[in-house]
């Protein structure tokens, strides 16, 4: 399965680079551009890392899962909200 365009997308939604990101979460540079281009599989405890320096919880419980993020992020904020 291709995640790379959820990890880029939750990247930049917390205004990092890749550098910053990856000093973050201990990887190389080129290690998250790889992960974002679909180029390297994602590990689990560096998915756990990406998403808690992005906080994002509900990408990676949405990606565990395989559902779609935007119809996760909908039913949380109509749980918590409604």
């Amino acid at each position: 399965m291709s995640f790379g365009n959820i990890l880029r997308k939750v990247r930049i939604n917390a205004g990092l680079s890749q550098e910053e990101l990856a000093d973050k979460i201990h990887l190389s540079r080129s290690a998250v551009s790889r992960l974002e281009n679909n180029r390297l599989e994602i590990r689990l405890a560096d998915a756990i890392r990406w998403f808690q320096a992005t906080n994002a919880p509900e990408a990676i419980a949405a990606m565990l899962c395989g559902v779609d993020i935007a119809s996760l992020a909908q039913s949380l904020t109509m749980l918590i909200g409604g």
